[in-house]
């Protein structure tokens, strides 16, 4: 029998640092409740930790696109599929700063850079370490996804002041390998620990629909509560299945499939920050509200999400208007100072 208090995701500290681990079956008897009791269960954590209606508001730009020598099976950018996508080089400090400007001026509270590098090398630190400094003179949250990190190159990115650090780890350790072959699991859990011992929080989830089983999608979910502490950002995604990569045939994922994700995440993880992150064109404002009341309060704004469709802020601020959102307040704090 399931302990009610575990099923509330009891909390060991301030942190979200859980005094017990999560086990695989006992997720999966959570994730497999009626869904009424799974979304009552789900949106009860949630109301208990956020505010219901407040949804984060981030921008992701591609400070670096194309010609990365992973094969992720579902990426774009991978240099090993014939994705008809260009690689370009490093974007100017100035010009990412501009556009975080802009992006601030949106609403965005948080401003994330990406860049398709298998790891960043030396001679791009001191860029990186130049766009996070701009960004949050803007009063912004800074996060960065740049591929695998050393020890030192976390310790260099958090004396810049970066405030999270993007690194999925995209399923569960038994279906990795089919999607990627040029890294290991480990390789991705020793670069998040690498991230957290330097003081960096963690923004870490997966990738839904690319054939795993929902064990996968369970596990994947229990690996990340069960870090030593869990990611302050866990963004779900649903596959965009892009022509040319490795899973351009993959099957849809189902919507209600989807949203018990959502909701397990929300349990397992009460104090994180879900986001509903890649394939929202693809998805309902039908499905979409259900994920927002089972847990997900954060999202990425724009156009694009880095060479991905993504849905325009008209059509997001139409979505916030019926469901009564409003997004997420920056802080007295998050201003930018005066000059």
């Amino acid at each position: 029998m399931l302990d009610k208090r575990r099923i509330g995701g009891e909390i060991g500290a301030e942190s979200g640092a859980r005094a017990e681990r999560w086990t695989v079956a006992e997720a999966a008897k959570i994730y497999n409740f009626p869904f009424n009791d799974l979304l009552f269960r789900a949106h009860s954590i949630h109301r208990a930790h956020f505010d219901p209606n407040a949804v984060q508001m981030s921008r992701l730009l591609s400070i670096k696109t194309g010609g990365c020598a992973e094969d992720c099976g579902y990426c774009s950018q991978s240099a090993h599929y014939p994705t008809g996508l260009k690689a370009s080089k490093r974007m100017e400090v100035e010009r990412v700063i501009a556009e975080a400007r802009k992006a601030r001026e949106g609403g965005a509270a948080r401003y994330c850079m990406g860049a398709a590098w298998r790891s960043p090398k030396e001679r791009d630190m001191e860029a990186i370490a130049a766009m996070i400094r701009g960004v949050k003179a803007l009063g912004m949250e800074t996060c960065m996804t740049l591929g695998m990190l050393s020890p030192a190159q976390s310790e260099r990115l958090a004396d810049a002041g970066l405030d999270y650090y993007n690194h999925n780890i995209d399923t569960s350790e038994r279906f990795y390998g089919e999607i990627i072959t040029t890294r290991t699991f480990s390789d991705r859990l020793e670069t998040l620990a690498n991230v957290r011992d330097a003081g960096i929080k963690v923004c870490a989830g997966g990738i839904l629909g690319m054939g795993e089983t929902i064990d996968d999608r369970v596990s994947m979910l229990v690996t990340l509560a069960n870090l030593p502490t869990a990611p302050e950002s866990v963004p779900v995604n649903m596959l965009i299945p892009i022509p040319g990569s490795k899973l351009a045939d993959a099957p849809p994922v189902d919507p209600i499939d989807f949203v018990r994700a959502i909701a397990l995440a929300r349990i397992l993880m009460p104090q994180s920050h879900v986001r509903l992150s890649a394939g929202r064109t693809e998805m309902t404002d039908e499905m979409q509200a259900l994920c927002f009341f089972a847990g997900a309060n954060s999202i990425f704004v724009g156009e694009t999400l880095l060479t991905a469709d993504n849905p325009g802020e008209d059509h997001d601020a139409a979505l916030f208007r019926r469901l009564g959102l409003k997004p997420m307040e920056l802080r007295p704090a998050d201003m930018e100072p005066a000059e």
